[in-house]
């Protein structure tokens, strides 16, 4: 029974079937928007209608599609990917390389008319054929009148680097569905942050947390077009360590990421965490401001600043970007006007608002897969197994017998290359008379 089993697990059509699966399950994981909450699930995939007809977001939870690569059942079809590949390597891969690596004399003259190419010379010898196979690159091995010669042993070995690849890229995907984590962070203009907000993470991804340093944001800025809209957002970064010592620092942008002992921090989002100001000559003092629900795709971030020591009366500010300039409404909803950062604006007789700062806040994407390098690894020695794999491995007996001389070879790759060598040898050992035609098997 257990060899049975490891015979079904090495079948080729079983492999074949946990790859399309593997594949199939990794594009629903594309499609499907990961690690989001619930309430999120519940508004894109209502219940009804459902998706495709089924597809809801009780399907989803149930199933975990919104963390597939995380979830046991995608795990066990890698498993069980690399066992198959594993007990194919050891059960076929590597007994063919043996078989390979052995060599078996022919003795008999009827054994070269199993092969595909073979022909019988009146005349030829080991010792005039010798030079013309190494010049060809192959391999020797003599004894007697007999002889054999091969090359392309490389062949033989690039489906088990192949087997091995795989196995690699297996083992990184395993290892860092169980070990990442993927968490984000929101972090205003000139403050420090350890990473806490986890969106999604394995198992052991708590030994990958960073506990020894955190991330300072120096600065938040974002480049505008003349036209108003955004061209890009930068932040400088800090990476600090506990007793505030800088340990790198780098400005992101998107598409331009930190990256730091494996944790890689991504520019993704922005946002506006507080103003600044003053009224009149009023200490400074700092208003946090929350973004506002609205029924286009704009942003609008607003606040209410108190104008008298009681708190009994104040003015609202709007903004919608960085760029510095704020809508100023009083109690009653009706605008007073527009001041723009570092500028004052008179509410009334006698009250002077002054905007002395805006204060950004920069959105972080922080990912940590320490089976990346497993699958970078995996994916390099993968072109070399396949670069491998199309080496044709060569095979040449020769048999002197008397004066006839027998010679032939096959290949696994390259036939008529293979052939059109034998025939060069075959006409350089016998250069004052016609060559004859190998026979074809």
């Amino acid at each position: 029974m257990l060899r049975q089993s490891l015979r079904l697990l090495a079948d080729l059509r079983l492999a074949i079937l946990l790859l399309l699966a593997i594949a199939l399950f990794s594009i629903s994981g594309t499609v499907i928007e990961q690690g989001q909450s619930l309430s999120y699930y519940q508004t894109n995939y209502p219940e009804d209608p459902a998706l495709f007809g089924f597809l809801s977001w009780r399907v989803i939870g149930f199933l975990g599609l919104d963390h597939v690569y995380r979830t046991g059942w995608f795990l066990t079809l890698l498993v069980l990917l690399a066992a198959s590949l594993t007990t194919c390597s050891f059960l076929r891969q590597w007994p063919a390389l043996k078989l390979a690596r052995r060599w078996q004399y022919y003795s008999q003259p009827k054994q070269f008319e199993k092969l595909a190419l073979s022909a019988e010379l009146g005349s030829g010898s080991l010792s005039r054929l010798t030079p013309l196979l190494t010049a060809k690159g192959y391999a020797l091995f003599t004894e007697d009148d007999q002889l054999y010669a091969r090359k392309g042993l490389m062949g033989k070995i690039g489906p088990i680097v192949v087997h091995i690849s795989l196995l690699l890229i297996l083992a990184g995907g395993v290892w860092g569905a169980l070990s990442g984590f993927f968490a984000q962070e929101i972090i205003p203009s000139g403050s420090q942050r350890a990473i806490t907000n986890l969106i999604d993470a394995g198992p052991l991804a708590a030994s990958q947390v960073p506990k020894d340093w955190e991330i300072k944001v120096n600065r938040f800025w974002i480049d505008y077009t003349a036209e108003g809209a955004i061209d890009q957002f930068y932040s400088d970064l800090s990476v600090v360590d506990q007793g505030g010592v800088e340990r790198d620092r780098q400005t992101i942008s998107v598409n331009h990421p930190l990256r730091y002992h494996g944790v890689t921090l991504y520019q993704t989002n922005w946002g506006i965490d507080a103003v600044q100001v003053r009224v009149n000559n009023s200490p400074i003092f700092q208003i946090p401001m929350a973004p506002l629900e609205t029924s286009s795709s704009s942003r609008l971030w607003a606040t209410w600043v108190p104008t008298n020591p009681e708190m009994t009366s104040g003015v609202s500010l709007v903004a919608r970007d960085l760029q510095g300039l704020l809508l100023v409404y009083g109690e009653d909803g009706k605008p007073l006007g527009a001041v723009r950062e570092g500028m004052a604006i008179d509410l009334q007789e006698g009250l002077r608002l002054t905007v002395v700062q805006l204060i950004g806040s920069t959105g972080l994407q922080i990912k940590a897969d320490p089976g990346v390098p497993l699958v970078y690894a995996g994916f390099g020695l993968l072109m070399v197994g396949v670069v491998m794999s199309y080496v044709s491995h060569s095979q040449i007996w020769a048999l002197q017998v008397g004066d006839r001389f027998f010679i032939g070879g096959k290949t696994n790759r390259a036939h008529l290359l293979f052939e059109r060598e034998l025939v060069e040898m075959i006409e350089q050992l016998t250069p004052e008379t016609a060559p004859p035609e190998p026979a074809v098997a």
